[in-house]
């Protein structure tokens, strides 16, 4: 963009093939960053577990050097076009938060993401009891404690179990628990995750959906809007859409992270400086 506002918004959430079901190289995102008027990525790549846990879909401890060199030297090659932000999408499964502390100590991070993924196999094998309703109540509690751990900034897809249950997912049926989790969540002061991704999985809306994110607004909990981008085609997608629905819900600002502090933007400067950069792609 060359006159007008400049561009203010981030990709937080996006990967990279360390993790095993990424394509792209970093370098890749954040030249598509560039041409959908992105100031930056923050490269999150899931953080490798010890023994062996879910080591099919993460980088593995060894690797972990590695990722720190490629999200740097992305950083370097492409200094004064695109900032490049190192991040990690850390699980969280109770019994490893000393292992997460350790990883996030060893790096100088901008942004950690937090994560119940109930669709591992190790935690399917420790929570499932072939009760959807109360595997879900589970992750809700997951959830919480996560916040509670004080390891990370933000909680990604924080509904992410009705993909894994859909066909037993009810929102009314498990609300009550829903917002007693989002109570706690909020007396910690983390932010949360919109994430655009949701649109592609069984139930189709963002995660959260809009009662969730209404009930976070009610709460004063922040939002980081993030695509989960595993492809660089996804990078920034649908961040239009989700600004409509964090305005639907409430919300005047949205949240990223630098050196590991929250910043804010207006929500109408993020989307103008988006717009600006589709209007100016389109007319070249």
């Amino acid at each position: 963009m060359e006159i007008g506002i400049q561009p203010v918004v981030y990709e937080t959430h996006m990967h990279t093939p360390l993790c095993r079901h990424a394509e792209g190289e970093p370098h890749e995102y954040a030249e598509v960053g560039r041409q959908r008027g992105l100031k930056g990525i923050t490269v999150t790549c899931h953080n490798p577990l010890p023994d062996g846990i879910n080591s099919g879909t993460r980088m593995y401890p060894h690797q972990f050097e590695e990722y720190l060199d490629l999200v740097a030297r992305t950083r370097s090659r492409l200094e004064g076009e695109v900032d490049v932000l190192l991040g990690l999408e850390a699980d969280f499964l109770p019994g490893l938060e000393a292992w997460v502390e350790r990883q996030l100590n060893s790096a100088g991070f901008h942004y950690v993401l937090g994560s119940v993924h109930p669709q591992l196999e190790e935690y399917w094998e420790r929570y499932w009891t072939d009760d959807p309703f109360a595997y879900q109540l589970i992750y809700f509690e997951n959830l919480a404690l996560a916040a509670e751990s004080g390891l990370y900034d933000c909680l990604s897809h924080p509904d992410l179990v009705k993909n894994i249950t859909p066909d037993a997912w009810d929102y009314d049926r498990v609300e009550s628990d829903v917002l007693r989790s989002l109570d706690r969540i909020a007396r910690t002061g983390i932010a949360m995750e919109l994430n655009t991704s949701g649109l592609n999985k069984k139930i189709r809306e963002m995660n959260p959906n809009q009662r969730m994110l209404r009930a976070m607004r009610e709460r004063e909990i922040p939002v980081v809007v993030g695509a989960d981008a595993h492809t660089p085609a996804r990078v920034a997608d649908r961040y239009l859409d989700a600004y409509d629905l964090l305005e639907q819900a409430g919300y005047s600002e949205v949240s990223y992270f630098l050196d590991r502090e929250r910043q804010t933007l207006p929500i109408d400067v993020a989307r103008r400086s988006l717009e600006e950069a589709q209007f100016t792609t389109a007319a070249d």
